[in-house]
């Protein structure tokens, strides 16, 4: 009871928000009302994202790639660690957008190109295959236009601390969980509105379709969030680093996670080697070397 008390900070610095902002009366009752649930919203928030600081000695997690085609990796643990921030368990998450135009685009247009004042959004959106043990889903958040202008990013901005302020879903937008196994579990975010292939309790395998990329929750454009964790929540959870099997731009595979502004494809599937059997193989491309844990 404690711990979901502690979770809702952002109800309480919401409250406080709206105490100070209706106040006329100068420093008074309501004011100090409003500053007191502040300071305490924010205390709860800093104390809780400091217990999902993950230990930084975990090995990575060795994965197969959980998409097909040709992606950009964005905001991921090759540049920096934390790639975007401890909260939400994202220590090591990264955002992947599709480059269609790379692999024959079939009916994904490709994401617009930044604007400084227009358009306002276009529409687009992306694939992302999985597998695991589905242990939450959320499909019915509404795709946003993308915003890929000034403005559009600004108004992004402010709508992404509102989200802040309530429950995870509003910033993962539509989202699926999976239990990998070991205490080791993937969440999929901004998936589009209605394209979710999978409810909680199935059991999925590598290369099947989960759903398709879109631009629910906090996000500016078709892309999809990837990240491990040491729980199903991901207000409690700790962020797991893990490593890819992978093709890099010049179709050299690869064994890690690729680079900012990096293009990369999934390794195709070979019947006479398993992925125990190629991480192995390339021992000295994961960091951690044969420490890494194959799932």
């Amino acid at each position: 009871m404690l711990v979901m008390l502690w979770k809702r900070y952002g109800l309480v610095f919401a409250a406080g928000a709206l105490c100070v902002v209706v106040n006329r009366q100068g420093i008074g009752p309501l004011w100090c009302t409003g500053v007191a649930l502040l300071v305490v919203g924010q205390i709860k928030r800093v104390t809780l994202v400091r217990t999902q600081r993950p230990p930084p000695d975990r090995e990575p997690v060795l994965l197969r790639v959980p998409v097909a085609g040709r992606w950009t990796a964005l905001n991921g643990p090759a540049t920096k660690v934390p790639s975007h921030t401890h909260s939400h368990a994202q220590t090591y998450a990264i955002d992947l957008k599709h480059e269609p135009e790379a692999d024959g685009g079939g009916a994904v247009p490709q994401a617009p190109p930044f604007r400084r004042l227009w358009p306002l959004g276009r529409r687009s959106g992306l694939l992302a295959p999985a597998d695991g043990v589905v242990v939450a889903t959320a499909g019915r958040q509404r795709d946003h236009l993308s915003r890929m202008s000034l403005p559009a990013f600004l108004f992004l901005y402010l709508e992404g601390f509102v989200r802040s302020l309530g429950w995870p879903r509003h910033l993962m937008g539509n989202h699926v969980v999976l239990d990998l196994g070991d205490g080791v579990h993937a969440a999929f975010a901004h998936l589009r509105h209605g394209s979710l292939r999978v409810a909680a309790g199935d059991r999925v395998t590598a290369g099947q379709e989960i759903a398709e990329c879109g631009n629910s929750g906090n996000s500016s454009e078709p892309h999809l969030h990837f990240q491990l964790m040491d729980g199903p929540d991901v207000m409690t959870a700790r962020g797991v680093p893990f490593a890819w099997w992978y093709l890099d731009g010049d179709g050299v595979e690869q064994t890690g996670v690729p680079e900012d502004a990096t293009h990369f494809a999934a390794v195709p599937a070979r019947p006479d080697r398993t992925l125990p059997d190629r991480e192995r193989d390339q021992d000295r491309a994961v960091p951690g070397g044969a420490g890494a844990t194959p799932v």
